[in-house]
């Protein structure tokens, strides 16, 4: 397994650097910078790259764009991110709709030292590594900018029925739960749609409209 590594910190490369090597692996190069990362990508043609987030000038998202350029341009060599916190978005890019040969970890995981070399083992040889944390905060995210995919497979039924026009009491026949229940989901419905108590009957309307994909 050949590695290149991009870490601004001398004492975390170089850290990952011997925690690679011990574990076998040959590391071609270890890099304080983005710019430095992707010449040696061209250059040395890894089987994975170890690259941190945040890195100079600005100390932002160099590494995450490096990687990105990583993706789009050698999609055979993998990317393992790491990183201080959950940068959602820069999770999102990352990922996008191709999940082989990518990782994103938390650099706490690096002190979990068999499970940071089989992550990086694994996206090297195109497999995904994900940290739990990422993937919590992700899923978050996705409720937040899907509210229906927020609810529970009951509810969803119950909506599909308000959807068709159903009163309460019919709702409650259609799927032979009791009247309460179906008050509650619904209750539920409002809740997690963020519609407030104080728009009447109004809020039925709007649940349906979202349900619907008629307004956000």
């Amino acid at each position: 397994m050949r590695v290149v590594i991009a870490e601004d910190s001398v004492l975390l490369r170089e850290g990952v650097r011997h925690l690679l090597t011990d574990a076998g692996a040959e590391v071609i190069a270890a890099v304080e910078d983005a710019e430095q990362l992707l010449r040696a990508v061209d250059h040395d043609q890894p089987d994975v790259c170890v690259v941190d987030v945040r890195m100079p000038p600005t100390f932002l998202d160099e590494g995450l764009r490096a990687a990105l350029v990583i993706r789009q341009r050698w999609p055979e060599i993998g990317v393992l991110v790491l990183s201080q916190y959950v940068e959602e978005r820069y999770a999102t890019e990352l990922i996008g709709d191709r999940t082989e040969g990518v990782g994103y970890l938390l650099k706490d995981r690096v002190a979990e030292v068999e499970e940071f070399i089989e992550s990086v083992q694994r996206v090297a040889a195109g497999g995904t590594a994900i940290d739990p944390e990422v993937i919590k905060q992700l899923l978050a995210r996705s409720r937040r900018a899907d509210p229906i995919a927020a609810l529970s497979p009951r509810e969803r039924e119950v909506i599909a029925a308000m959807a068709e026009g159903r009163s309460n009491a019919g709702i409650a026949e259609l799927l032979v739960i009791g009247p309460a229940a179906v008050e509650k989901h619904i209750s539920s419905i409002f809740s997690k749609l963020g519609l407030n108590p104080d728009g009447g009957e109004h809020r039925r309307v709007l649940a349906v409209l979202r349900y619907l994909g008629v307004t956000g």
